[in-house]
């Protein structure tokens, strides 16, 4: 993974995936928090991955908000909306589904002062600081995040007043073997 800066530097014969630059995923995460966090924080990366986790994978998002919300259906539009698009795959971890990409992209983010990372008891608290909330509202008001933007929050009127530990819990009840059987560091489909 590298910088969008260095992208003049590849062969033009290289293809480049959105995947393979750090900016896509530093976008994505500042979009999280701003959206699906509190005041722009979240309280673990447990519950940031699996936040991600269902920006992501909007089948399995689908899936589990009817069965967060019984009350509410999964409508025709909300599986096609889902259908078949995942942007860039996570893997298999102890905890559930994980991006290898994370501390990198972290690293990133803070060295930028768009967040801050710090340490609340066995957890981090991750936050955004001014620059980053100005970033990310900036990034939200574009065309091209549009349907990622809805989506998240779509997650957090679902999910966000829930902790790392249940959604955990959550994934590995209602994808047993979509996740929680695949081997560590398998790719999730």
């Amino acid at each position: 993974m590298e910088s969008v800066a260095r992208v003049g530097t590849r062969p033009v014969s290289l293809p480049l995936l959105a995947e393979d630059v750090v900016e896509f995923h530093a976008a994505r995460l500042l979009l999280l928090l701003e959206i699906c966090g509190t005041a722009g924080k979240i309280d673990g990366l447990t519950k940031m991955a699996k936040l991600d986790f269902f920006a992501r994978y909007p089948e399995f998002f689908a899936v589990a908000k009817a069965a967060a919300t019984p009350t509410v259906a999964v409508t025709e539009e909300d599986r096609n909306s889902a259908a078949g698009v995942v942007e860039s795959a996570m893997v298999r971890h102890h905890y559930g589904p994980w991006d290898k990409r994370y501390y990198h992209v972290l690293a990133h983010l803070e060295s930028r002062a768009l967040i801050s990372v710090s340490p609340e008891g066995k957890s981090y608290r991750l936050a955004l600081t001014p620059l980053g909330r100005e970033t990310a509202r900036a990034l939200a008001s574009t065309a091209s995040f549009g349907s990622l933007v809805e989506r998240m929050r779509d997650v957090k009127r679902v999910f966000g007043g829930k902790s790392g530990t249940y959604l955990k819990n959550l994934i590995y009840q209602l994808f047993d073997e979509e996740v929680g059987r695949l081997p560590l560091g398998e790719e999730i489909r």
